[in-house]
């Protein structure tokens, strides 16, 4: 999802708990993302094989704490009473019903995101990082997306934007630090060839600050990826705001890739235990129920996996 530099830029769990265990993110001080009232974990609930994978580290502390860069809809938002949902909130919480424990997100951005970890303020990020074989370097990831990225325009598509060389010259908006700035920027060339200037990237802080400027006319698109392209062209706004550019040659968006949960390399045992939970949740149906509650099931894994990240779905 994140094509971040997150490149990823669209951009949890464990051992037997008693009862009194919650699982959900909860509100806290020092960064932790409001949520919605956990509910205690039934141990009817737990996989026992997740469960024995996962570290006693995590067991004894009974939470994992994940970076997020909130907000980042559909994967990471506040609904209505600013509580935090979204794709990344439900999977969290049906992985920790697995594991045992609390997976709490902790807002993170997102060029900070991997230092968090590898400075122990966070153990595993869940934030819509694709998994590029650069990260692979530093992260291993447990892939439970597979998405391009879209080109996101005012509704109407005033511009006549029908592929992305139909950028070339223009004024397009992507959020700091992705894989999407990269990605428009190896279209130069092309730009060129066909007698036009490369695109002019922006790069802000975040996904909402890129859509406010491609509503204001600052941009002429949003690049960015595909699942969060088709919640924004749904649900932005009180009415209508926003198209998504249909390439018949991409039907799927460009580049697609995977977006995976990271955690660091030398966590092994850690990654593991998480690719035991999304197995569990896959296995019983809550992961095809997320992801259609969302409107995501076109996004997903068709099988599970680390680092399927530079290999064919």
């Amino acid at each position: 999802m994140r094509h971040k530099n997150r490149a990823v830029t669209v951009r949890h769990v464990l051992g037997v708990a008693s009862l009194s265990l919650l699982v959900g993110l909860t509100g806290c001080a020092g960064g932790a993302a409001p949520a919605a009232e956990p509910q205690p974990i039934s141990t009817a609930d737990i996989d026992p094989a997740a469960a024995a994978a996962l570290p006693e580290e995590y067991k004894s502390a009974g939470v994992i704490k994940v970076a997020s860069d909130i907000p980042y809809p559909p994967l990471e938002m506040f609904d209505e009473n600013q509580q935090l949902t979204g794709l990344d909130y439900d999977l969290a919480q049906a992985m920790g019903a697995k594991l045992g424990v609390r997976l709490e997100l902790q807002t993170q951005a997102f060029d900070s995101i991997i230092p968090s970890l590898q400075s122990g303020k966070n153990d595993i990020i869940m934030s819509g990082m694709n998994d590029t074989v650069e990260r692979q370097e530093t992260l291993d990831f447990v892939d439970y997306l597979h998405a391009g990225f879209s080109i996101l325009v005012l509704e109407g598509n005033p511009e006549n934007i029908t592929t992305v060389l139909d950028l070339c010259g223009k004024n397009v908006a992507v959020q700091k630090a992705t894989v999407q700035g990269e990605i428009l920027r190896s279209y130069d060339q092309q730009c060129k060839d066909k007698g036009s200037e490369p695109v002019n990237v922006a790069e802000l802080p975040l996904e909402t600050d890129v859509q406010t400027a491609v509503r204001s006319g600052k941009a002429a698109a949003d690049v960015v990826d595909s699942a969060v392209a088709t919640y924004a062209a749904k649900t932005a706004g009180d009415g209508k705001i926003f198209d998504i550019v249909k390439d018949p040659a991409n039907p799927a968006g460009y580049n697609p890739v995977y977006t995976g949960i990271g955690i660091l390399k030398e966590d092994k045992e850690l990654s593991q235990a998480i690719l035991a939970a999304l197995d569990a949740v896959i296995a019983d149906g809550t992961y095809d129920e997320i992801l259609a509650k969302y409107d995501l099931s076109d996004y997903t894994v068709k099988e599970t996996g680390l680092n399927l990240g530079g290999t064919k779905p």
